[in-house]
Order: structure tokens, then sequence, then C-alpha cells
């Protein structure tokens, strides 16, 4: 193969990359709203594909985003691919990525999760699902979506976690891929409902796990799945 034609390749192996992200940044985005995460146009999605972010942009309804329609920004916030203006989350997703091995990021304003928000601190052990977010999902202090202010508040509640809540707004969870990233926002809400409704019954609290026992489960976890 020539050098050219090696080149070639390369461009078209990178664009159908590209190309297949948006994809799935669209489909994961729609499957927010279908799943009542979002409403309307709240909440945003994004992929990474080596220094390229793919992220949803503002103000589209997820249901009219076509291959098209393809929004990208390098690590920096430049827009380098598409005319639809980025999502005003953008911050927050970048923080991520510039901050861990995320290659998918999911943001909702999933309802009994950001009740929880605005209730705790810091989301009670009622179930073991929380060692699949590094353990106890945290509550990032308020600050104004968009801003640079609250993609630090998010860093500092995402420390060793996977996943977390934004006071009064929402969930943000990452991962290896979309898939992996949007399970995550769908136990943490699964987990706040829970223990929403644990804790309305009169008279009787929920118990809760010991760090002991969820870092127990978290060591069962390293050996969970199917071999390979």
């Amino acid at each position: 193969m020539s050098d050219r034609t090696h080149d070639a390749q390369e461009v078209h192996d990178a664009q159908d990359a590209v190309e297949r992200a948006w994809c799935d940044v669209v489909a994961t985005a729609r499957r927010t709203a279908a799943d009542g995460l979002v409403v309307g146009t709240s909440g945003n999605v994004s992929a990474r594909v080596g220094d390229l972010v793919l992220v949803t942009p503002s103000g589209v309804p997820y249901d009219r985003l076509r291959p098209g329609d393809t929004v990208g920004v390098d690590l920096q916030g430049r827009q380098v691919l598409g005319e639809l203006a980025p999502t005003s989350e953008l911050p927050l997703h970048l923080a991520v990525y510039r901050n861990s091995d995320a290659a998918a990021v999911v943001h909702t304003h999933a309802v009994h999760a950001t009740a929880v928000s605005t209730l705790v601190p810091e989301v009670p052990l009622v179930h073991y699902a929380a060692a699949m977010l590094g353990g106890p999902v945290r509550t990032a202090a308020y600050a104004r979506y968009g801003t640079q202010e609250l993609a630090d508040r998010m860093l500092d509640a995402l420390h060793d976690r996977t996943g977390c809540l934004l006071r009064n707004h929402g969930t943000v969870t990452y991962g290896s891929t979309l898939d992996e990233a949007y399970d995550r926002t769908a136990q943490l809400e699964w987990m706040c409902r829970l223990w929403l409704t644990a804790s309305s019954v009169p008279g009787r609290s929920p118990s809760l796990l010991t760090r002991a026992q969820l870092n127990e489960v978290q060591d069962a976890l390293k050996g969970y799945g199917q071999p390979g």
C-alpha cells in the first residue's frame, strides 16, 4: 500500500469513527428522552473520538437531529465541526474529558435524582449499586447551568467516582462507552428512587449499607460478567 493510499484510508477510518460516534450520541440522547430522564431539550450527551468531542447542540429537539447535524469541538471548546451551536453545558463535558479517561458523558434532569440532590450531600447507601459508580454518590454544590463554576464543583463531587448529582439540577455520569455512561445514569436514578420510596414510609427509616459492605461489593464486581 502506497503512502497516499494509506493516508486516504486513515482519513476514511477517522471520518467513519466520527459518523458512528455521532449516531451513538443522537441515539443516546433520544433514549434519555424516551426513558423520561429529560424533558424537551434539557440534558445533553457527548462522546470523545481522539481529541474531538461530539456533543448535542443547544435547544434542538433530539428527534430532529440527523447525521449531517454533527457538532464537534476540540478539548479547548473551539467548534471544529457543524453549524449548530453546542450545548450550553459544554464546560461540564470538557471538564470531565480533561480530568478523566472518559469516552462518553451523559447529563440528565432525572426526576428522582434531582429531587434527592435537593435533600442530601450524598446519596444514602440504600443499595450496593453505588459500587457501580465508584462509591457513595456525592452532590455537587449549586452553581448556574453552563458555567465553569458548575463544572469545577462537579469535578469535586466526581473525585474517584463515575457519577454525581448536581444540586437542584440533575445528574452527570461518564464511562468508556455511551452505553456504560447511560447505564450508570439509569442506576443512579433507580437508586435515588429507591431511597425516596423507602424513606417515605411513616415512622420507618431505611437500613443502609456500611462502607465496609460497599467495599466488599466493589471487590466482588471486579470479577463480575463474562470472562474476557
